[in-house]
């Protein structure tokens, strides 16, 4: 099981972003969906690792918010309430919501198997880093093929050319980043298997 457990930055100097984040993931494939914890905190439950990657990413993209990833089992049967949840995965999220306020991304992933835990972290933080780096131009064209666009679609709507549309997806590492995302979620689970599990 995956526990999120997300905290705003810098808090003080800002608005209370947490009722849109709460909003904002209502309707997404979680367990138990986000709820506030105590004041800019949110936490949610999840057995799904793509779903876990993809919050986690978008989350660190804003620069709002640090994120804590947390892997193992948890108390069943859950409560209604994602606050009221207790076990292992709550504590490794706990954690790792820790290490992340001092992380290059603001994102951490903790569990039961360190080395499995720091791999997946890695992966994910390198594809943080892709799109960190990311100019303009490049999040634009990206967007548009996120939203399932085909390059020449996306390219129309840009008012540009195909080449330079495929010239703008490869500068911002769209393959690269779809691939990351991929091995971020295969890591994730790798890491949420347990030794049982492997025997």
């Amino acid at each position: 099981m995956f526990v999120l457990t997300v905290d705003q930055r810098r808090s003080r100097r800002d608005m209370d972003r947490v009722p849109e984040l709460l909003d904002r993931y209502r309707d997404h494939k979680l367990t138990r969906p986000f709820d506030r914890t105590a004041g800019d905190e949110v936490q949610a439950v999840c057995e799904d690792a793509a779903t876990v990657v993809s919050i986690a990413l978008e989350l660190v993209s804003t620069t709002h918010w640090t994120v804590g990833i947390g892997i193992g089992s948890v108390e069943l049967p859950l409560p209604t309430t994602t606050r009221a949840g207790r076990g292992p995965a709550f504590e490794a999220a706990r954690d790792a919501v820790n290490r992340a306020k001092n992380a290059p991304l603001a994102l951490a992933v903790s569990g039961p198997h360190p080395a499995a835990a720091e791999d997946a972290e890695t992966a994910a933080t390198l594809v943080a880093l892709l799109v960190d780096r990311r100019t303009d131009p490049g999040r634009e064209a990206v967007a548009l093929m996120s939203r399932g666009l085909s390059q020449t679609d996306a390219a129309e709507q840009l008012k540009i050319s195909k080449q330079a549309m495929s010239q703008r997806l490869s500068v911002a590492g769209w393959h690269i980043e779809t691939a990351g995302r991929t091995l971020a979620v295969r890591l994730l689970n790798a890491a949420n298997t347990t030794e049982s599990d492997r025997s």
